[in-house]
Formats: C-alpha cells, sequence, structure tokens
C-alpha cells in the first residue's frame, strides 16, 4: 500500500495539483485584502461612507441598534447579512475573471507553439488503416486453400 501511495504522489498530476491548490490559497488571501481593504472602501465612499460588508437585516430575534455583524450573530438572532455576500460575490468574480485571463494566456502560449510548428505532446498515434489491413491479410493468408 506505501508502494502505490509513493506512486501516486509522484505522479505529476498530482505535484501539479498541489501546487495549484497551494497558489490558490495564497492568491484567495490576496484578493480577499483587495476587497475587504481597497475595493470595499471605495464602494462605501460612495455609498456615504458606509461600511457595507457589515450591513444586515434582522428577520427574528433581538439585536441592540447599531451592533455589529458579529455582535448581531452571537446574539442568536436570524439574521441577513447581504453585506457580507456582497462581499464573497466581489471575491468570486475577481477569482473568476483571474482565472479566465490566465487559461486565456495558456491557450494563447500552447497556439504559439503548433504555429512555430514546436511539437504539441499528442496521444501515440496508432497504426493507419492501410498497415490494419495489411496485418488482416497476412493473417488471413495461411486460411486460403
Amino acid at each position: 500500500m506505501i508502494k502505490e501511495f509513493r506512486n501516486f504522489i509522484a505522479k505529476g498530476n498530482v505535484m501539479d495539483l498541489a501546487v495549484g491548490i497551494i497558489i490558490g490559497a495564497a492568491f484567495t488571501a490576496i484578493v480577499q485584502s483587495l476587497v475587504n481593504d481597497l475595493i470595499n472602501p471605495v464602494i462605501g465612499l460612495i455609498l456615504g461612507g458606509i461600511d457595507f460588508t457589515s450591513m444586515y437585516v434582522v428577520l427574528s430575534g433581538d439585536v441592540p441598534a447599531g451592533a455589529s455583524l458579529e455582535a448581531a450573530r452571537e446574539s442568536g438572532a436570524a439574521i441577513f447579512a447581504y453585506g457580507a455576500f456582497l462581499t464573497a460575490c466581489i471575491n468570486f468574480l475577481i477569482i473568476a475573471w483571474v482565472v479566465f485571463l490566465l487559461v486565456k494566456a495558456v491557450n494563447r502560449i500552447k497556439d504559439a507553439a503548433v504555429e512555430k510548428g514546436e511539437p504539441v505532446p499528442n496521444a501515440p498515434k496508432g497504426p493507419t488503416q492501410e498497415e490494419l489491413l495489411t496485418d488482416i491479410r497476412d493473417l488471413l493468408k495461411p486460411r486460403e486453400v
């Protein structure tokens, strides 16, 4: 079992995936900081100095007036935290846009490699139709009487 696990980990795809996850986690932290520290304050300024990330509506329960989102959550009241949801949506859109740009760049590099005539790794080609027919003919020859 240990040998199989070692072979599994040694495969290139597994290591590429691990690196991608680590970089993705670091990138997510950067995007969260971008949204929380740069974008949300600008949107708040446009809305009149309101920090919309902590905006919520109390659906049921008692929450002191002017309480923060964290205090409202800790009070046990049912709240509709639309500001936090908007922040998560902005984070998603930024990450999706960057992933789109990365995929587009990789595709452009692949297309440039094909145009230059550089070999692009493909699956090994099988025998041609003529080669298969020749093999079949050669196998059937001993049967002819």
